[in-house]
């Protein structure tokens, strides 16, 4: 008997008309890029999620590859990140030309490992990227931590948590812990301004 990895259809079929019609909606008012449900969908995620803003894009793949490249990260550059992810994770680092540090899972979770991310460590390091895995988000307090002692941004993307059955951590939903917990208003205008910038 086959067993499918994914099935879609089941979960597809009970949205269906609801898609189609949005489907429709949006080509019969020939605004396929941008346009107010764009909009509509960036409000909706932002209350959702809890947050003042949100940025649509093409993908999760491109939700990493901007945020890196808004935070500059490129050659000679260090990212840790776990190696267990999806392709996408290692292959934006690559990307922008930066290197993977991977440190390991935690056996029981299997989402990186908090305790060993301090020793990977070094004056290369740019980021730390988690990632939630299986409905259950990684430890974020240790890795904001370790990340915060050498002021380290954390990546952690709504798509990701999204993906991962928009878990929760500490009451808040995994992919809207912040990148810069402690930003200045300042650095908060200026990470939004590059980011911004990639996306024109």
């Amino acid at each position: 008997m086959h067993v499918p990895l994914l099935d879609l259809r089941a979960q597809y079929e009970t949205i269906r008309d609801e898609v189609l019609a949005g489907i429709n909606e949006v080509l019969d008012s020939q605004r396929c890029i941008g346009g107010s449900k764009i909009d509509e969908l960036e409000k909706a995620v932002a209350e959702a999620s809890d947050c003042e803003y949100a940025v649509g894009v093409s993908s999760g793949t491109d939700a990493i590859l901007n945020t890196l490249m808004s935070l500059d990260i490129g050659p000679g550059d260090e990212v840790i990140t776990t190696p267990f992810t999806f392709f996408a994770t290692v292959g934006c680092i690559a990307r922008v030309c930066a290197k993977p540090v991977f440190v390991d899972i935690d056996p029981r979770t299997y989402n990186i490992n908090p305790e060993l991310i301090e020793a990977a460590i070094t004056d290369k390091t740019k980021a730390v990227i988690p990632v939630h895995l299986f409905g259950q988000p990684a430890d974020m307090d240790p890795i904001m931590a370790a990340a915060l002692s050498v002021k380290l941004p954390h990546l952690a993307g709504w798509s990701a948590a999204r993906r991962a059955n928009a878990e929760y951590y500490n009451n808040k939903f995994a992919g809207t812990v912040p990148v810069y917990p402690e930003l200045t208003d300042e650095m908060k205008d200026y990470v939004a301004g590059k980011v911004l910038s990639f996306l024109q």
